[in-house]
């Protein structure tokens, strides 16, 4: 075996598993459950064609590629980060649940027109603000 037959058979097998690789990529994009199922396969996706461009720069020495891997790069970092930040955004709102008095008598949460005649509800700032010991001197909260 020359370098060339070895060259040959390495070349075949990267294209083979990244042609794989992107297939497998591509169906869970049409099939995926849910949107951020597709999101990350379209972020694999996009490291798939990185590599297929590094590998393609690497047996041509084509030095031209580069700044396209880079920019492919850092496109596929940003899609991530920006993915994370609002998925990150949307499970830091704790579930509450609802107080008893704002339940129907099936024990089903009231519809929002009906909240609406009781009045505002106050924020947990505002409760946490109204049961605070008031440390103004006179006012029996501080020290003596």
């Amino acid at each position: 075996m020359n370098i060339d037959t070895i060259e040959t058979w390495l070349t075949w097998a990267i294209g083979g598993l990244l042609f794989v690789s992107a297939l497998l990529s591509l169906i869970r994009i049409t099939l995926g459950p849910s949107v951020l199922d597709r999101v990350v396969a379209t972020d694999v996706l996009v490291s798939i064609v990185v590599c297929a461009l590094g590998a393609y720069a690497a047996l041509t020495d084509a030095w031209t590629t580069l700044p396209l891997l880079i920019s492919l790069s850092l496109v596929g970092f940003m899609g991530s980060v920006a993915v994370a930040r609002f998925v990150a955004r949307d499970r830091d709102i704790p579930f509450v649940a609802p107080a008893p008095d704002r339940l129907e008598e099936g024990g089903s949460p009231a519809p929002r027109h009906s909240l609406a005649r009781r009045g505002p509800r106050r924020s947990h700032a505002a409760r946490a603000h109204r049961a605070a010991p008031d440390h103004r001197p006179g006012r029996g909260g501080g020290h003596p």
